[in-house]
Formats: C-alpha cells, sequence, structure tokens
C-alpha cells in the first residue's frame, strides 16, 4: 500500500489503462472486463482489475490534472512495477483539421508546467509518448480500420475554455498543436525519467471550430468507446 493507493502488488497488472473519471474506470471494468475486482477506493480514485481477451489489465483512474496523475502514474510505476500506462480521456480540439469525436494518439506534450523541474530538476517542456507503445497502437488501429489524429498536444493547468485563446498560446513555442488535455506531460515525463512507456489517446469533445457541436457530459463519461477499445486491444498485444 501507498498513501493514494490501497492495492496489494499482485492486484495491478503490468498494463495499465487510465482514464481521468473514476466512473468511467467503473463503466470500462463493466463493460469490457472479464471477473473485474475493485483493487482500489481510496480517495475515490476507483481502480479495477480484470481480464480482456484473457489477459489480465487495470484500469485505474488518475482524477484531473497533472498534480493527480503525478500522484497515481509515480506510484504505479515506482511501487507497483507497472511496465506501462494507455492514458485514455478527452480533450478539445486546438487545429480545425481535428473534429468532434476524432481520436487523436499524442505523438508529444508540452506544458507550461513546473512539474518536471519541481520533480527532478528538469526544465525541458517537451516530453515524448514511447514510441514503440505509439507504434503499436498505430499498427492495431490499423488492422481495426480506426482512423487517428497523431501529433503533438498541449497539456495545461488550466482549462483553456475558459481563458483568452491568444494570450494562452503565447505560453508555448509553437503555434499548432492538434489538442489540449490536463495529464499526459506528467506522464510522458515520468516514464521516461522512471524506464517506463507511456502513450495518450484522447476523443475529441469540443471545439472552437465547430461551436454548435456538443458532446452532453454523460456522453463524454460513457460514450468514447473507439477510444478505449484501442487502448485495451492494444495491452493484450
Amino acid at each position: 500500500m501507498t498513501a493514494h493507493i490501497e492495492s496489494r502488488l499482485e492486484d495491478i497488472a503490468s498494463t495499465v489503462i487510465m482514464p481521468g473519471d473514476p466512473l468511467r474506470a467503473k463503466m470500462i471494468a463493466e463493460k469490457y472486463l472479464e471477473d473485474a475486482r475493485l483493487v482500489n477506493s481510496i480517495r475515490g480514485m476507483l481502480a479495477y482489475t480484470g481480464k480482456y481477451l484473457g489477459k489480465e489489465v487495470t484500469v485505474f483512474a488518475s482524477g484531473m490534472g497533472i498534480p493527480s496523475i503525478g500522484i497515481y502514474a509515480y506510484e504505479l510505476f515506482h511501487f507497483y512495477h507497472v511496465e506501462r500506462i494507455i492514458r485514455v480521456g478527452s480533450c478539445g480540439a486546438g487545429d480545425s483539421s481535428v473534429q468532434v469525436g476524432d481520436v487523436v494518439l499524442a505523438s508529444s506534450a508540452t506544458s507550461a508546467s513546473n512539474f518536471a523541474k519541481l520533480f527532478a530538476g528538469d526544465e525541458e517542456r517537451f516530453y515524448p509518448a514511447s514510441a514503440q507503445l505509439n507504434e503499436k497502437i498505430s499498427m492495431v488501429a490499423k488492422e481495426k480500420g480506426q482512423e487517428l489524429k497523431v501529433g503533438d498536444i498541449i497539456t495545461s493547468d488550466v482549462f483553456d475554455v475558459y481563458v483568452d485563446h491568444d494570450s494562452f498560446m503565447k505560453n508555448f513555442e509553437r503555434k499548432t498543436y492538434l489538442a489540449t488535455e490536463m495529464e499526459a506531460f506528467a506522464l510522458f515525463f515520468l516514464a521516461k525519467h522512471l524506464g517506463k512507456e507511456a502513450a495518450c489517446l484522447l476523443t475529441v469533445v469540443d471545439s472552437k471550430y465547430q461551436p454548435d457541436v456538443v458532446i452532453s457530459p454523460e456522453d463524454r463519461q460513457n460514450s468514447l468507446n473507439a477510444m478505449i477499445e484501442l487502448a485495451l486491444l492494444t495491452s493484450v498485444k
């Protein structure tokens, strides 16, 4: 046990699928896993371990934002010997080429966060996903005939919809990113720092380029199936 996870070592699989929302973790476990069992409920951060296509996998919620995923990803990598984490989350479109409903595979994440600096004195603002894991995800997507938008994303400490876009973008070197979300930078940094693998799959749920297209909070929680199934299929390859 750690301060934030009550699971036993044997309760956690070597591959973790990581949504932000605990209720999304519950939905994934109930819908997709065989013999799913609850292995963590501390602070309401639900986690389940079961079998998908005969192979053990854990679905563990991260909560929202860099500090929250930073705690859970670190403890899973460091104390529970997890080898790879695939984040599955929602995002906002950062480019007009990305539409609501598209699935994005992050090749890298950039952030104005000081997480890496505080953790390890690292002032790098740009961290890549695991190339090997991304290659595997892309291969599985191709086999399924599923289109992916692959590219760089922003990990933000603020919900960027609430702030002036032009002022927001001044914090980043590049001016074009596929999407904006709130967790991947910390996950990619920790994986690289600890010699592990990490990837991030995102479903676009809002876009300033499509202001009239709205996905309800309930659909955000329950209807991101294409992304979830891709992550699970990758976990058993």
